[in-house]
Protein backbone atom coordinates (compact mmCIF):
# COMPACT_ATOMS: atom_id res chain seq x y z
CA UNK A 1 0.00 0.00 0.00
CA UNK A 2 1.41 3.38 -0.92
CA UNK A 3 1.98 5.91 1.80
CA UNK A 4 3.20 9.44 1.93
CA UNK A 5 5.18 10.14 5.07
CA UNK A 6 5.02 13.66 6.42
CA UNK A 7 7.59 15.00 8.86
CA UNK A 8 6.35 17.99 10.80
CA UNK A 9 9.03 20.63 10.72
CA UNK A 10 11.98 18.20 10.95
CA UNK A 11 13.26 18.88 7.46
CA UNK A 12 13.04 15.25 6.39
CA UNK A 13 11.78 14.36 2.94
CA UNK A 14 8.58 12.43 2.51
CA UNK A 15 8.72 8.85 1.25
CA UNK A 16 6.27 7.10 -1.04
CA UNK A 17 6.11 3.40 -1.68
CA UNK A 18 4.71 1.95 -4.86
CA UNK A 19 1.42 0.14 -4.48
CA UNK A 20 0.78 -3.21 -6.10
CA UNK A 21 -1.79 -3.13 -8.86
CA UNK A 22 -5.32 -3.80 -7.70
CA UNK A 23 -7.56 -5.66 -10.13
CA UNK A 24 -11.13 -6.82 -10.02
CA UNK A 25 -13.09 -8.78 -12.60
CA UNK A 26 -16.62 -7.95 -13.70
CA UNK A 27 -19.35 -9.38 -15.88
CA UNK A 28 -21.96 -7.56 -17.95
CA UNK A 29 -25.35 -7.07 -16.29
CA UNK A 30 -28.65 -7.01 -18.19
CA UNK A 31 -30.99 -4.61 -16.39
CA UNK A 32 -34.06 -6.33 -17.88
CA UNK A 33 -33.13 -9.77 -16.60
CA UNK A 34 -31.12 -9.22 -13.44
CA UNK A 35 -32.72 -8.36 -10.12
CA UNK A 36 -30.32 -6.57 -7.73
CA UNK A 37 -31.70 -8.27 -4.61
CA UNK A 38 -31.24 -11.74 -6.10
CA UNK A 39 -27.69 -10.84 -7.14
CA UNK A 40 -26.84 -9.76 -3.60
CA UNK A 41 -28.24 -12.96 -2.11
CA UNK A 42 -25.99 -14.86 -4.52
CA UNK A 43 -22.91 -12.97 -3.29
CA UNK A 44 -22.82 -10.59 -6.23
CA UNK A 45 -22.68 -6.80 -6.23
CA UNK A 46 -24.35 -4.55 -8.85
CA UNK A 47 -22.06 -1.89 -10.29
CA UNK A 48 -21.86 0.71 -13.04
CA UNK A 49 -18.91 2.02 -15.04
CA UNK A 50 -18.82 5.51 -16.55
CA UNK A 51 -16.36 8.30 -17.13
CA UNK A 52 -13.70 9.30 -19.63
CA UNK A 53 -14.82 8.48 -23.18
CA UNK A 54 -16.53 5.27 -22.11
CA UNK A 55 -20.24 4.45 -22.48
CA UNK A 56 -22.08 3.57 -19.30
CA UNK A 57 -21.83 -0.14 -18.55
CA UNK A 58 -23.88 -2.05 -16.00
CA UNK A 59 -21.75 -4.70 -14.35
CA UNK A 60 -21.74 -7.40 -11.67
CA UNK A 61 -18.88 -8.03 -9.25
CA UNK A 62 -18.01 -10.65 -6.69
CA UNK A 63 -19.02 -9.00 -3.41
CA UNK A 64 -16.17 -10.51 -1.37
CA UNK A 65 -13.55 -9.51 -3.91
CA UNK A 66 -14.85 -5.96 -3.97
CA UNK A 67 -14.78 -5.78 -0.18
CA UNK A 68 -11.06 -6.67 -0.26
CA UNK A 69 -10.37 -4.07 -2.95
CA UNK A 70 -12.29 -1.36 -1.09
CA UNK A 71 -10.29 -1.91 2.10
CA UNK A 72 -7.01 -1.63 0.21
CA UNK A 73 -7.83 1.10 -2.27
CA UNK A 74 -10.40 3.31 -0.62
CA UNK A 75 -11.59 6.03 -3.00
CA UNK A 76 -8.20 7.53 -3.90
CA UNK A 77 -6.30 4.62 -5.47
CA UNK A 78 -6.51 3.50 -9.07
CA UNK A 79 -8.09 0.09 -9.60
CA UNK A 80 -7.91 -1.93 -12.81
CA UNK A 81 -11.42 -3.02 -13.69
CA UNK A 82 -11.48 -5.99 -16.05
CA UNK A 83 -14.54 -6.37 -18.29
CA UNK A 84 -15.74 -9.35 -20.34
CA UNK A 85 -14.57 -7.79 -23.61
CA UNK A 86 -10.97 -8.18 -22.46
CA UNK A 87 -10.41 -4.49 -21.75
CA UNK A 88 -8.75 -3.07 -18.65
CA UNK A 89 -10.23 0.15 -17.35
CA UNK A 90 -8.28 2.39 -14.94
CA UNK A 91 -10.95 3.50 -12.47
CA UNK A 92 -11.52 5.10 -9.12
CA UNK A 93 -14.17 3.84 -6.73
CA UNK A 94 -16.38 6.88 -7.06
CA UNK A 95 -19.35 6.03 -4.90
CA UNK A 96 -20.41 3.12 -2.73
CA UNK A 97 -23.97 2.69 -1.49
CA UNK A 98 -24.19 1.05 1.94
CA UNK A 99 -27.15 -0.81 3.43
CA UNK A 100 -28.50 1.19 6.35
CA UNK A 101 -28.84 -1.86 8.61
CA UNK A 102 -26.13 -4.34 7.62
CA UNK A 103 -23.56 -1.70 6.55
CA UNK A 104 -22.53 -3.84 3.58
CA UNK A 105 -22.12 -2.38 0.05
CA UNK A 106 -25.23 -2.66 -2.11
CA UNK A 107 -24.00 -0.84 -5.24
CA UNK A 108 -20.78 0.70 -6.51
CA UNK A 109 -19.93 3.36 -9.11
CA UNK A 110 -16.61 3.14 -10.96
CA UNK A 111 -15.29 6.26 -12.67
CA UNK A 112 -12.85 5.65 -15.53
CA UNK A 113 -10.04 8.20 -15.63
CA UNK A 114 -7.57 9.37 -18.25
CA UNK A 115 -4.01 8.51 -17.30
CA UNK A 116 -2.76 11.61 -19.14
CA UNK A 117 -5.08 14.16 -17.54
CA UNK A 118 -4.86 15.59 -14.03
CA UNK A 119 -7.66 14.72 -11.68
CA UNK A 120 -8.98 15.99 -8.37
CA UNK A 121 -9.52 13.59 -5.51
CA UNK A 122 -9.93 13.50 -1.74
CA UNK A 123 -7.00 11.81 -0.01
CA UNK A 124 -7.27 10.52 3.54
CA UNK A 125 -4.97 11.70 6.32
CA UNK A 126 -3.46 8.95 8.44
CA UNK A 127 -2.28 10.14 11.85
CA UNK A 128 0.60 8.14 13.33
CA UNK A 129 2.79 8.29 16.41
CA UNK A 130 2.09 9.92 19.74
CA UNK A 131 2.15 13.62 20.50
CA UNK A 132 4.43 14.56 23.44
CA UNK A 133 1.86 17.18 24.46
CA UNK A 134 -0.60 14.36 25.04
CA UNK A 135 1.80 11.87 26.59
CA UNK A 136 3.58 14.20 29.02
CA UNK A 137 1.23 17.17 29.44
CA UNK A 138 -2.12 15.40 29.34
CA UNK A 139 -3.37 17.39 26.34
CA UNK A 140 -6.23 16.27 24.13
CA UNK A 141 -5.89 15.89 20.37
CA UNK A 142 -8.65 17.48 18.32
CA UNK A 143 -8.77 16.41 14.67
CA UNK A 144 -10.40 18.95 12.40
CA UNK A 145 -9.65 17.39 9.00
CA UNK A 146 -9.55 13.72 8.05
CA UNK A 147 -8.85 14.26 4.34
CA UNK A 148 -7.65 16.91 1.89
CA UNK A 149 -8.34 17.52 -1.78
CA UNK A 150 -5.43 17.14 -4.18
CA UNK A 151 -4.83 17.52 -7.90
CA UNK A 152 -2.34 15.46 -9.89
CA UNK A 153 -1.94 12.88 -12.59
CA UNK A 154 -3.47 9.50 -11.72
CA UNK A 155 -0.04 7.89 -11.56
CA UNK A 156 1.00 10.38 -8.86
CA UNK A 157 -2.13 10.07 -6.74
CA UNK A 158 -1.16 9.08 -3.17
CA UNK A 159 -3.25 6.49 -1.37
CA UNK A 160 -3.06 8.51 1.84
CA UNK A 161 -0.99 11.15 3.62
CA UNK A 162 0.62 10.00 6.83
CA UNK A 163 0.86 12.77 9.42
CA UNK A 164 3.37 12.26 12.22
CA UNK A 165 2.24 13.59 15.59
CA UNK A 166 5.65 13.74 17.27
CA UNK A 167 5.96 17.43 16.41
CA UNK A 168 3.10 18.40 18.73
CA UNK A 169 5.07 19.14 21.91
CA UNK A 170 3.13 21.91 23.68
CA UNK A 171 -0.50 22.60 24.48
CA UNK A 172 -0.41 25.43 21.94
CA UNK A 173 0.88 23.38 19.01
CA UNK A 174 -1.22 22.68 15.92
CA UNK A 175 -0.85 21.71 12.29
CA UNK A 176 -2.34 23.37 9.22
CA UNK A 177 -2.72 22.18 5.65
CA UNK A 178 0.31 24.28 4.72
CA UNK A 179 2.40 22.08 7.04
CA UNK A 180 1.70 18.96 4.99
CA UNK A 181 4.49 17.97 2.61
CA UNK A 182 3.56 16.25 -0.63
CA UNK A 183 5.52 15.37 -3.79
CA UNK A 184 6.16 18.19 -6.23
CA UNK A 185 3.72 16.65 -8.71
CA UNK A 186 0.87 16.71 -6.20
CA UNK A 187 -0.96 19.96 -5.49
CA UNK A 188 -3.13 20.34 -2.40
CA UNK A 189 -6.33 22.26 -3.20
CA UNK A 190 -7.65 22.49 0.37
CA UNK A 191 -6.97 26.05 1.68
CA UNK A 192 -3.51 26.23 3.24
CA UNK A 193 -4.71 28.04 6.37
CA UNK A 194 -7.22 25.35 7.36
CA UNK A 195 -6.27 23.60 10.59
CA UNK A 196 -5.67 19.86 10.44
CA UNK A 197 -5.17 19.01 14.11
CA UNK A 198 -4.55 20.82 17.39
CA UNK A 199 -3.73 20.13 21.02
CA UNK A 200 -6.32 21.18 23.56
CA UNK A 201 -5.43 21.71 27.25
CA UNK A 202 -6.86 19.09 29.61
CA UNK A 203 -10.04 19.94 31.51
CA UNK A 204 -9.59 20.87 35.16
CA UNK A 205 -12.62 19.06 36.54
CA UNK A 206 -11.86 19.89 40.17
CA UNK A 207 -11.62 23.61 39.41
CA UNK A 208 -14.91 23.48 37.48
CA UNK A 209 -16.66 21.79 40.39
CA UNK A 210 -15.20 24.22 42.94
CA UNK A 211 -16.16 27.31 40.97
CA UNK A 212 -19.07 29.25 42.57
CA UNK A 213 -22.37 29.17 40.76
CA UNK A 214 -23.55 32.67 39.86
CA UNK A 215 -27.27 32.96 39.27
CA UNK A 216 -28.85 35.83 37.39
CA UNK A 217 -32.00 36.46 39.43
CA UNK A 218 -33.12 39.19 37.07
CA UNK A 219 -34.14 36.50 34.60
CA UNK A 220 -36.36 34.73 37.12
CA UNK A 221 -40.05 35.36 36.44
CA UNK A 222 -41.59 37.70 38.95
CA UNK A 223 -38.25 38.67 40.51
CA UNK A 224 -38.14 42.16 39.05
CA UNK A 225 -40.13 44.74 41.03
CA UNK A 226 -42.81 46.50 39.06
CA UNK A 227 -42.50 50.20 39.63
CA UNK A 228 -45.68 52.31 39.50
CA UNK A 229 -45.95 54.96 36.89
CA UNK A 230 -45.46 58.17 38.84
CA UNK A 231 -47.03 60.26 36.11
CA UNK A 232 -50.34 58.44 36.15
CA UNK A 233 -51.63 59.45 39.61
CA UNK A 234 -50.60 63.04 39.03
CA UNK A 235 -52.45 63.16 35.81
CA UNK A 236 -55.54 61.68 37.47
CA UNK A 237 -55.37 64.23 40.27
CA UNK A 238 -55.16 67.12 37.82
CA UNK A 239 -58.21 65.88 36.03
CA UNK A 240 -60.14 65.51 39.24
CA UNK A 241 -59.12 69.01 40.30
CA UNK A 242 -60.42 70.47 37.08
CA UNK A 243 -63.75 68.65 37.44
CA UNK A 244 -64.23 69.82 41.07
CA UNK A 245 -63.38 73.46 40.35
CA UNK A 246 -66.49 75.62 40.92
CA UNK A 247 -67.91 77.57 37.98
CA UNK A 248 -67.43 81.35 37.84
CA UNK A 249 -70.34 83.51 38.97
CA UNK A 250 -70.70 85.01 35.52
CA UNK A 251 -71.14 81.64 33.99
CA UNK A 252 -73.88 80.75 36.55
CA UNK A 253 -75.92 83.74 35.53
CA UNK A 254 -75.85 82.66 31.95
Amino acid sequence: MSTLSVAEGDGQNHTRKAMDKLQIKSTARDLKKSIPEKLRRAGKLPAVLYGNKVPNQNLTLDAREFDKILKKAGESTIVELLTEDGKTHPVLIHDVQIHYLSSVPTHVDFYEISLTQKLKAMVALEFTGEAPAVKTLGGVLVKILNEVEVECLPSDLPHNIVVALEGLKTLQDNLHVKDLKVPAKVKILTPADEMVIKVQPPRDVEAELAAPVVEDVSKVEGAAEIKPDAATPAASGDKAAKEDKPAKSGEDKK
